[in-house]
């Protein structure tokens, strides 16, 4: 739910070992161009497949395994047609540990109230075609037969519908592998989440993930 530096620390191996900061920010070029923005808007290809609101949340996990991971730029639109920039993290099968989302909204008067989900703690929560529309992205992250610099209308491993605009940058792999989760997402789509063990907490204050 994204310049070119160096793709890995020099303690990283062959086995597609990767710091995620560093690889997700490979996704910038592709969705910071005004004009890609607009031939996604006037072609349909857009992200979330609803209007998102204005609040960004936050999801941790301790850890993520997925099967059929894809990666690639383009935008999100509001309810007053504003175009919102997002690095789209797709995986077909996915597992997460310990998973929290958190979101912070502040009221006149009251202040800021803070919404808690927790789930997955004994159980991993278990998704399929998981679409994360996301604006940043951390942790440590292992790839198996990754693909990196795939045009974005040609990616094939993760869910059916991973597909980005022709000519810009993706990233494709058969499995991913994330510890220490931390993200900031617009939207979060799936064909099914399921939530083991799902608790949530409404509370004054800000309490976010991380």
């Amino acid at each position: 739910m994204t310049g070119s530096p160096h793709l890995s620390d020099p303690s990283d191996d062959d086995s597609g070992r990767v710091r995620w900061r560093r690889f997700a920010v490979l996704t910038i070029p592709a969705v910071a161009v005004t004009a890609g923005l607009g031939i996604a808007l006037a072609q349909g290809v857009l992200a979330a497949s609803f209007a998102v609101s204005g609040q960004q949340f936050k999801v941790s996990a301790s850890s993520l395994e997925g099967e059929g991971f894809a990666q690639y730029g383009s935008v999100d639109v509001n309810a007053r047609q504003e175009l919102i920039p997002v690095a789209v993290t797709a995986i077909r099968e996915a597992k997460l540990h310990s998973l929290c989302q958190s979101v912070v909204t502040s009221l006149p008067v009251i202040g800021d109230i803070s919404l808690n989900l927790t789930a997955g703690k004994k159980t991993p929560v278990e998704a399929s075609n998981l679409f994360v529309d996301a604006t940043q992205l951390a942790g440590d992250a292992v790839f198996t037969n990754i693909e990196i610099g795939r045009d974005a209308s040609t990616l094939d491993k993760g869910p059916a519908e991973a597909q980005g605009m022709q000519d810009l940058f993706a990233q494709q792999a058969d499995t991913v592998s994330i510890t220490d989760l931390q993200q900031t997402a617009w939207a979060t789509n799936a064909g099914t989440f399921k939530l083991s063990g799902l608790g949530m907490n409404v509370s004054k204050g800000k309490k976010e993930c991380f």
